[in-house]
């Protein structure tokens, strides 16, 4: 991925050589993911010699960090397929990553993409960003995000940069999350009905 003013994408890249309408989330199209996971170190670029890169995003990098009216898209580039702006996405940092909740069924290019999602066709996600601060190690040879000064954009995309990510069609009537996921539930209704206004 290109990168403009100082901004980063983590889709896997090769190395050179919500201003409310008042509607509720549209169930039948709501997705949801990670488009970062903190703390794990993801290998970043393997050059042709075997030489490997990392990166990990610090737990913490994100608490003072500008995440006005972000966007989503499929892999960072041309249509908009929800934003926060108009209430079609949600993002919430927790013990994971930054989670994000959207609704895809606005208009008929946002079904499609749901459509691919949904069938497992588009299963990981990625982030646009600019840093703060970051740290290098180089006996491992990883970088550090330390602070991010602003998210620009999620992305479902093809190819990930951390394989840790995902994106998911959810059924939001019958949600069978896993027992592990329970607790994160409750949040994601307050959050939704914040969207719808309640």
């Amino acid at each position: 991925m290109p990168i403009k003013k100082g901004m980063e994408y983590r889709a896997l890249a090769m190395p050179l050589a919500a201003g409310g309408t008042g509607k509720r989330m549209q169930t039948n199209y709501y997705v949801e993911g990670y488009a970062t996971t903190f703390g794990t170190p993801y290998l970043l670029y393997e050059f042709d010699d075997g030489v490997k890169f990392y990166e990990r995003i610090d737990a913490h990098a994100l608490d003072d960090a500008d995440m006005g009216d972000v966007i989503m898209q499929y892999d960072h580039t041309g249509r908009v397929f929800a934003r926060q702006s108009n209430r079609t996405l949600i993002l919430e940092p927790d013990e994971k990553g930054l989670l994000i909740a959207a609704d895809l069924g606005r208009t008929d290019l946002a079904r499609g993409l749901y459509q691919d999602i949904k069938a497992g066709m588009i299963t990981k996600m990625s982030w646009a960003f600019t840093v703060e601060e970051e740290s290098y190690e180089k006996a491992t040879r990883t970088r550090t995000i330390l602070r991010v000064k602003k998210v620009y954009d999620v992305s479902a995309v093809s190819m990930p940069a951390n394989s840790d990510t995902e994106i998911s069609a959810r059924d939001f009537a019958h949600r069978g999350y896993e027992r592990e996921r329970k607790e994160m539930s409750q949040r994601r209704i307050r959050l939704l009905r914040l969207m719808a206004g309640l």
